[in-house]
């Protein structure tokens, strides 16, 4: 059968690749299975009750899961096959935030998973008229269910009328609107058809490593990103494309218990979280003291000369493998076949690193507007430092300027209701602007340098490309968050978020008082000279122009609840000089 649409692809699966377990999700300590039958039985009920409810196709229907579940699964399928319009919506944006997406969606009903979301969502329920309902996964007392839809939906004798609906769907038609935080101002509403995403599965699979002696049947994936996330959702129709079982992880926090339980074999992962996950290997290694220690450090040295990706050789390098290697791919289950990287770049040290303890990780780049991948690494075409070479099926062009721009079937249709900002977004010739600025190189592979947008002038006319810097000071174990600053100014600065935790224990090791709340480590004068001699190694790596001058340390953690970050976790650049513009005015010896 040809895939077409996104709801293909279930039916595609039960076809091929019929399972026990094609969605697993914990509830009350216990992984509840759902076979590839159940599935597609409960979302032909969803499409019934919601036809039964006056629901029609071009509508708008709102999905918000604190951490993605089966029923975000159920409902997602169950919504496209009769043209509804699915908008899913991130758990931890701000009030107004929904309340400016469900009146500029005109969105209907609402699905939410929580008590605290559904609180989030009735806060502001009255200013907006076209909800007619909400409708949570949990049960919670005095709310209306999701089940009820079921219910509604029980009886199958209208299960012609969902036919003929999904007949009728054509692949170029609305599928999905994801409105993307930005870093800057209102949410943008991002328009995919179903030929967007499926082009863009389609074209990703062969990028995707298989086992010859894997069994389809006995295949995990462990999701824990937000579902609501394009990247996240164009794997999670992927793996289901390719026959694998979709384990959802119950939170950021439980991501060391379940990879245990489910031994994954995929994951996709964001680099804030590969390098989380290095601060824990470290920690562990270098506090276990004694003969440990030492072998963690001689291997870690082992490997940190390696330039290049190669198998353990040597003596040496099959002991290190033995005793320091293969706890780390324990640590991850023991079974992962390779890590997917996305949503921003990927330190190249603890890239190669990874890669050398055994833990494959394929770095690929894209954005929402491109449904998401543009390019990606294979196991037979990679190449560390890059984000792989272009899916077959697109077009990149990197214009005189330096940016990419990028042609083809997965790039959206348009921003929802701002006909003149999509204008905007593309060349005369029809090519999507990304914003970021790279160049493609001898061997085909993309290199991105910098967000356009991001980079800046200093007063000396010389241009600063900043997240280049940041990614290379974030190595540091001192430092969580930086942001180099120096706009219009003479030379860059940095504001920097110590890593507290790791401060904290520095501090004990060496008998130095620098306090225990945020606020009184970030006045520590020996905190801050240490972190000095951090950016003074980086420094040495940058020309004279690109060199950090000063920093000062802030005195709070840099958030998504604060506004300092974004869902993805990039840096809301405007709103952290803003709040710490004290800071700021200090390095630059402003006087207001």
């Amino acid at each position: 059968m040809t895939i077409k649409r996104l709801f293909d692809i279930p039916y595609y699966a039960l076809d091929q690749f019929p399972k026990t377990d094609m969605f697993v999700t914990k509830y009350q300590g216990e992984w509840k299975k759902t076979s590839t039958l159940e599935f597609i039985s409960q979302g032909n009920k969803i499409s019934r009750g919601l036809l039964k409810l006056g629901i029609k196709p071009g509508d708008k229907i709102a999905l918000i899961t604190t951490n993605s579940r089966t029923e975000w699964a159920v409902m997602d399928f169950g919504l496209s096959q009769i043209g509804v319009v699915s908008v899913p919506v991130y758990p931890s944006i701000s009030a107004e935030d929904y309340e400016f997406i469900f009146n500029n969606a005109e969105i209907q009903y609402c699905f939410v998973s929580d008590k605290e979301l559904l609180g989030k969502v009735m806060k502001v329920k009255h200013n907006i008229p076209s909800l007619q309902g909400i409708f949570t996964f949990d049960n919670i007392s005095g709310a209306a269910n999701w089940k009820e839809i079921l219910d509604l939906g029980e009886d199958d004798s209208t299960q012609t009328e969902v036919e003929d609906l999904s007949n009728a769907i054509n692949s170029e038609d609305l599928a999905t609107i994801i409105y993307t935080s930005g870093t800057t101002g209102k949410p943008k509403g991002v328009m995919l058809t179903h030929h967007n995403i499926v082009s863009n599965v389609l074209g990703s699979v062969p990028r995707i490593p298989k086992k010859k002696s894997l069994d389809y049947k006995d295949t995990r994936v462990l999701s824990f990103l937000p579902i609501c996330h394009i990247f996240e959702r164009m794997l999670f129709y992927l793996f289901q494309y390719n026959g694998f079982s979709i384990y959802f992880a119950e939170s950021i926090d439980k991501m060391g218990e379940n990879v245990k339980e489910v031994k994954p074999h995929y994951m996709s992962v964001v680099p804030r979280l590969v390098e989380k996950v290095y601060d824990k290997i470290y920690n562990t290694g270098s506090s276990a003291g004694g003969i440990k220690s030492k072998i963690f450090f001689w291997a870690l040295n082992l490997i940190s000369k390696k330039k290049e990706i190669s198998k353990p050789s040597g003596l040496q390098g099959i002991i290190a493998d033995k005793l320091v290697f293969s706890k780390w791919r324990e640590g991850l289950g023991g079974e992962i076949i390779t890590l997917v990287s996305g949503s921003a770049a990927l330190s190249t040290r603890l890239n190669l690193m990874f890669q050398n303890a055994g833990i494959p990780i394929l770095e690929g780049y894209g954005l929402t507007e491109t449904s998401p991948v543009i390019s990606v690494n294979s196991f037979d075409k990679m190449k560390i430092g890059t984000v792989g070479r272009p899916l077959d099926n697109l077009q990149v062009k990197i214009q005189e300027d330096g940016e990419i721009t990028v042609k083809g079937p997965s790039v959206f249709k348009g921003y929802f209701k701002a006909e003149e900002m999509t204008r905007e977004t593309f060349t005369e010739d029809g090519f999507f602007k990304t914003g970021d600025i790279g160049h493609i190189d001898s061997e085909g592979f993309l290199q991105i340098t910098d967000r356009k947008k991001e980079m800046f002038k200093t007063s000396g006319g010389k241009y600063i490309a900043p997240q280049t810097i940041e990614n290379q000071a974030k190595a540091s174990k001192f430092i969580e968050q930086i942001m180099v600053v120096g706009d219009g100014e003479k030379m860059p600065c940095a504001l920097v978020q110590p890593d507290f935790e790791f401060a904290k224990s520095w501090a004990m090791r060496n008998n130095i008082n620098i306090g225990s709340t945020p606020a009184e480590i970030a006045k520590s004068p020996e905190l801050k000279e240490r972190i000095e001699k951090e950016i003074e190694s980086i420094n040495e790596h940058l020309g004279n122009w690109e060199k950090i001058k000063k920093i000062e340390l802030t005195p709070e953690v840099w958030a998504i609840d604060t506004g300092l970050l974004t869902p993805t976790l990039k840096l809301k650049r405007k709103a952290i000089k803003e709040k710490f513009m004290d800071l700021y005015n200090k390095m630059y010896e402003h006087h207001e």
